[in-house]
Formats: C-alpha cells, structure tokens, sequence
C-alpha cells in the first residue's frame, strides 16, 4: 500500500481515537499509576497534533524510496523517534501541559510505548480485517 497524506492522517486519528483511548484509560484513572491524571489525554492529544506535521513529512520521505512504500518496520521506528521529540518538548521547551509536575518519565515511556505498540499492532492486523480496501485506498477509510 502507497498511503496518501490524507489517508495517513485518518488512519492515524481514527487508532488514536480508539486504541490510544483505549489504552490511556488505566492510566488516567490510576490503575497502571500511582494517581490519576488527565495528563495522559493530554499526551495522547500532543501525539496526534505533532503526527499531523510528522505524517506530511513522511509523505515527503517516502517518495523517495524506489517502490514508494512504507513498511510497517518505519512506522514502528517512527514511534520511537517522535517519543524522543515528545519527551524533549514536553521537558526542555515546557510545553504546557495541565498536571506536567505528575508525568513521571518512566510511567511517560510505559504509556507512550504501549499506546505505540497498539497503534502499530491495530494498523497492521486490525486495519486490514475490518477495513479490507483500507490499503487499497491509500489509507483512507471514509
């Protein structure tokens, strides 16, 4: 599958918007933490608007490759470098985020790997089961 930008973005939003809720639920209520917080809503919320600028340039990247694909190695890859930019963001430039004195970094890499994880799982299993012309649409499920 060649994804477009378009349908980057509503793939993107549309497992954000399940699976990214669906595992930040423990941590905002204070199962997998010690406390609840809605500080993770709020990373899941960063997650997405970054995404947005980070998936038009990895449209850009991707024309470059011979058979302009993208393996689902690079978007497994990519989750690790936009977790980096998030952490530096979030502890250098003070981006504000409500509860920012509550978000340990090691509970931010549990949460930020395992709604990764999920998202990367759900897009390369899930995706294709429920939405079978998803791939064949660039991406795009509307």
């Amino acid at each position: 599958m060649t994804p477009t930008l378009f349908g980057r973005w509503q793939t993107r939003l549309l497992l954000l918007a399940t699976v990214g809720v669906l595992v930040t639920l423990p941590f905002a209520l204070g199962i997998t933490s010690p406390a609840s917080s809605s500080v993770y809503f709020w990373v899941l919320g960063y997650i997405a608007i970054f995404g947005i600028f980070w998936d038009i340039l990895y449209n850009y990247w991707q024309k470059f490759r011979w058979d302009r694909d993208w393996p689902g190695i690079f978007q497994l890859l990519a989750g690790i470098w936009e977790a980096i930019f998030l952490i530096i963001i979030i502890k250098l430039l003070q981006l504000p985020l409500p509860g920012i004195k509550n978000l340990d970094l090691n509970l931010f890499i549990r949460h930020y790997s395992l709604v990764w994880l999920g998202i990367y799982l759900a897009s390369q299993t899930v995706m294709r089961v429920l939405f079978p012309r998803w791939r064949f649409r660039g991406g795009q499920w509307l």
